[in-house]
């Protein structure tokens, strides 16, 4: 099991699901976006099921962090996968691709921004 830090306030919640909500979180500010999420969460005084809500993206930090669980974890696989199956959620591209064409100026490479750029 796995402590969210979020606002202030810390939730359990799987390791599957917090591993989806930190990519997912990262993904969402890369592109400059906020977005609700709801997720599922347990009580560590009463092993009660319930939910919690938030925003993730931009100026809105998820701290993910072992916890102190005993008994079984809970399966929230299907929440993890709603989260992974959210459109801005990081794909690997296909194999044999590049993540940019690394030896086309025009896409790699933007002289304005002194950098890369994403492609």
């Amino acid at each position: 099991m796995r402590s969210i830090t979020y606002a202030g306030e810390t939730i359990i919640t799987t390791d599957e699901v917090a591993e989806a909500l930190v990519k997912l979180t990262a993904a969402i500010a890369n592109d400059g976006r906020a977005e609700a999420v709801t997720i599922p969460i347990v009580s560590r005084t009463t092993d009660d099921g319930g939910t919690a809500d938030l925003v993730i993206g931009v100026g809105n930090d998820v701290l993910s962090a072992p916890a102190e669980w005993e008994g079984d974890e809970l399966d929230f696989s299907e929440a993890a996968e709603t989260l992974r199956s959210h459109p801005g959620y990081p794909r690997r591209a296909e194999t044999g691709t590049e993540p940019y064409a690394a030896n086309d100026p025009d896409t790699s490479w933007d002289p304005d921004l002194d950098g890369f750029t994403r492609a």
